[in-house]
């Protein structure tokens, strides 16, 4: 029986994986693969626990406190990424990024690189490298008309937005698991991963602005957009100050991050109320779209429509897939014989449960595969414990390995997607500078662990 379970596994893996050439949604797969895996789990009565040290408790309890104990860890997730979704739509109902693009008026190709290169690594920590991506192409396309030009931009865009969510707790969907799953701390993982996601970086856009293409002027007028709201400038402070502010709360509370973010949406959506001037109840909407301002103007029940449900239902799906595999122990026992048949690297005194191959492929892996069940895998693997140097390698590496392909990341395919980027022409032409920063971004990250920290 379990045999037939990794093959359904399997299966939902490789229709997620396959995903553009099927033309169907991964969220499909993704919860149609966690409901038969836990269906079979039910009717053939396998035996579940839980391999968590301390949670072993829980072993041999009924499916149902599992199954809710497994719930209630990937709700923590999605709220926290509902209410980070919610705040930086309010900061878009009021026109808050284009404060940004006012700042930008370099027409040198090299400075304007590392301008949008530096941006990218700086705005993805805060509102995550996909929103950072969709802002910051959404800003290329009113600056530079030359669509071949932009292409470029947009492929160094992707590694540096990939580069920048590594890093924070907050800037990239893994490393925000990793961080709600108590495997590593903020200050840690800034530690160890900040100079090797600068690295993945600078590296790459160093390269780029040696290459003839970055060479001259910006021909054209940038333009004098104004935003569209007198408030969009407090908007954008207060809503990239509320998130940073998340991390803050935990330190100080101990308490799990998504009541932090929960708090600053409560602290943006309140000014946002008042800016607008509109009266309105979030549980309670009536939409009139004539004349009543309640709901339908409402700037917070306008962004809570915007958010991508579809992103929400596909995490659900593969965490609490990959969950079913934890209960069963088959993650935990493939960590056992991973850890038995590789060799152990570093130098003495560095304790290392995986080989730094392992990681480094499981990077190589999420330019492939999505990096989300991959590291919701690794978490069930591997009982090293919170701040291990495994996890904040395994938070660079499937952070930054995902830009070697256009469809590695969820920055690549919104680039993809809203400039049409050919998946070959990024093949041909940014993944090899993708691959070097992941590697120089590597290097760095081993002598740090052996020789510094």
């Amino acid at each position: 029986m379990e045999t037939i379970i990794i093959l359904v596994f399997i299966l939902g893996y490789l229709l997620i994986t396959l995903e553009h050439n099927i033309k169907i949604d991964k969220l499909i797969p993704a919860l149609g693969m966690m409901a038969l895996l836990w269906a079979i789990i039910a009717l053939t009565h396998l035996p579940v626990f839980e391999v968590n040290a301390e949670l072993r408790e829980l072993e041999g309890t009924h499916l149902e406190e599992i199954l809710l104990h497994h719930l209630g860890k990937t709700a923590e997730i999605l709220v926290f990424l509902l209410g980070a979704m919610t705040i930086v739509e309010i900061i878009d109902y009021f026109d808050g990024f284009a404060t940004i693009k006012g700042y930008i008026r370099v027409k040198n190709k090299k400075s304007l690189l590392w301008i949008f290169a530096v941006l990218g690594f700086i705005l993805s920590a805060i509102i995550d490298n996909l929103t950072a991506t969709i802002v910051l192409i959404t800003i290329l396309q009113k600056v530079i008309k030359d669509r071949n030009l932009r292409l470029w931009f947009a492929g160094i865009i992707i590694i540096a937005a990939n580069a920048g969510g590594a890093w924070s707790p907050i800037g990239d969907v893994t490393t925000t698991m990793l961080w709600i799953a108590n495997k590593v701390t903020v200050m840690q993982l800034i530690l160890h991963v900040f100079l090797p996601s600068i690295a993945c970086m600078v590296v790459p856009v160093f390269i780029a602005s040696r290459m003839s293409v970055f060479k001259g002027q910006i021909e054209g007028d940038f333009g004098s957009d104004m935003p569209k709201s007198p408030y969009s400038s407090v908007m954008l402070y207060l809503g990239l100050g509320s998130i940073v502010f998340v991390p803050v709360f935990k330190t100080i509370t101990h308490l799990p991050p998504y009541v932090g973010m929960m708090l600053s949406l409560a602290v943006v959506a309140a000014f946002a109320e008042i800016y607008s001037s509109s009266k309105f109840s979030i549980s309670e909407v009536t939409i009139d779209e004539d004349n009543d301002p309640v709901g339908h103007h409402s700037p917070v029940h306008h962004s809570l429509s915007r958010i991508e449900m579809p992103s929400i239902l596909f995490f659900l799906g593969i965490l609490m897939a990959v969950a079913a595999l934890e209960s069963l122990g088959m993650l935990f026992h493939f960590a056992e014989s991973l850890e038995a048949s590789m060799p152990k690297l570093g130098t003495e005194g560095v304790a290392a449960t995986v080989s730094d191959l392992v990681v480094l492929i499981l990077g190589a892996g999420s330019a492939v595969i999505d990096n989300v069940p991959l590291v919701a895998a690794s978490i069930g693997m591997f009982s090293v414990p919170v701040d291990d140097p495994v996890w904040h390698f395994i938070a660079y590496a499937a952070g930054t390995g995902g830009s070697m392909l256009i469809i590695g990341s969820a920055a690549g395919v919104v680039a993809m997607g809203m400039e049409k980027i050919d998946f070959f022409w990024y093949l041909k032409k940014i993944a090899w500078l993708a691959l070097v920063g992941f590697l120089a971004g590597a290097v760095i990250f081993v002598l740090l662990r052996n020789f510094v920290l």
